[in-house]
């Protein structure tokens, strides 16, 4: 009846709301308090209090991948922070799945008001990021608005996967195989990384002496530093794949070209390699075997499994690919991180490659060997 539709959306939309701005709310208060604590240790230059209340709001901004525009001082001269931490969009994604989540469960997990709530949380979220991002904007420092809902809306989507959905009785679907396929090659990458930063300890504790940070800044700068660690397992990945990776304009690190000057005072750009290794190259087999496992994974499904699985591999690591490159405040450092589109060509000639031969080999040796017989 209308008056019980009625009363769902009723229902639905207070949910969705309270849900919405606790989802917000749990971003953006560590933010806050992170903030604060820096502002209240270090000081200002003015002694404004609304400097901080404003660099919290930068933060959560940052936080959903959202560059900024800069005026660098002491010329002000104009600058573009988009080389952001891809480990810092974990915390907005597990805030808004939680705020799915329970949102569905206020409404008696019915299958009916999901659609409801999936809208009405999405926007006033992205109310949320609207208004977060007009009152955070000042003369030096000015989030690029038309990112706002491109970014906020595909974090939603991300976080709101696989709520509510039935699982498959079999336990399996396309994704998890390109999930599965695309952990592996992410933690080969991890590895090498892990092994190259213990190589040169020596160098990344050189760069933490440097800065000087202090005591919170120092505990600032491990936690800065891990959230831009998948930013260095994607650069690896790259690596490893032969396309490389920049440190800024006209660089160039891969397997075959060391072409670096200098680097800044970061503690990770520590693990860098120090000249060119061919032999890397050879790494680009392990993503031939990964293409492999993942024919032999779907070998007794549908072949449409294997495109999908296939795509959704190379479509994750296009994203992370773009979520890991961009610029660091000045125009020297205008291209930092992966280059999206070479990472993911690299990627999927070498993912397909091992796709085709797992379904070629075993056809060529079926054929020889029945001509063998005749």
């Amino acid at each position: 009846t209308f008056k019980a539709v009625s009363q769902m959306f009723q229902r639905v939309l207070w949910v969705s709301l309270s849900q919405a701005l606790r989802s917000v709310a749990l971003v953006l208060l560590p933010c806050a308090f992170i903030s604060l604590l820096i502002w209240a240790t270090a000081g200002s230059s003015n002694g404004d209090t609304s400097d901080p209340m404003r660099a919290a709001l930068w933060m959560w901004l940052a936080c959903h991948h959202l560059p900024f525009e800069l005026i660098l001082p002491p010329a002000g001269q104009s600058g573009l922070f988009s080389y952001l931490p891809v480990g810092a969009i974990f915390f907005p994604i597990l805030a808004i799945r939680s705020g799915f989540a329970r949102s569905f469960e206020r409404c008696d997990r019915d299958p009916r008001a999901l659609r409801l709530i999936r809208i009405l949380f999405s926007i006033f979220y992205l109310g949320g990021a609207a208004l977060i991002t007009w009152a955070s904007i000042s003369y030096a420092v000015r989030p690029v608005t038309y990112f706002v809902p491109i970014n906020t809306l595909v974090i939603l989507l991300i976080a709101s996967v696989g709520i509510a959905s039935p699982k498959r009785s079999d336990g399996f679907s396309p994704w998890r195989v390109g999930i599965r396929i695309l952990a592996v090659a992410l933690g080969a990458s991890s590895l090498v990384l892990g092994i190259s930063m213990a190589i040169h300890l020596k160098t990344i504790r050189e760069l933490t002496v440097v800065l000087q940070p202090g005591l919170l800044g120092g505990a600032a700068l491990f936690f800065l530093s891990v959230l831009y660690i998948p930013n260095a397992i994607l650069a690896t990945l790259s690596y490893l794949s032969g396309p490389g990776f920049a440190i800024g304009a006209n660089t160039l690190i891969s397997p075959l070209s060391h072409n670096i000057s200098q680097i800044p005072a970061l503690p990770l750009l520590g693990a860098l390699p120090t000249r060119p290794h061919p032999l890397a190259l050879l790494s680009a087999l392990g993503l031939v075997g990964c293409g492999i496992a993942l024919y032999r994974s779907t070998f007794w499904h549908r072949r449409s499994t294997i495109v999908k699985a296939s795509l959704f591999a190379i479509g994750a690591v296009a994203l992370l690919g773009y979520l890991s490159s961009g610029a660091l405040l000045t125009n020297s450092l205008r291209t930092v991180g992966v280059s999206p589109w070479k990472l993911t060509l690299s990627f999927g000639v070498e993912l397909l490659l091992g796709v085709l031969l797992a379904w070629l080999v075993p056809l060529v040796f079926e054929a020889t060997r029945n001509k063998i017989k005749k």
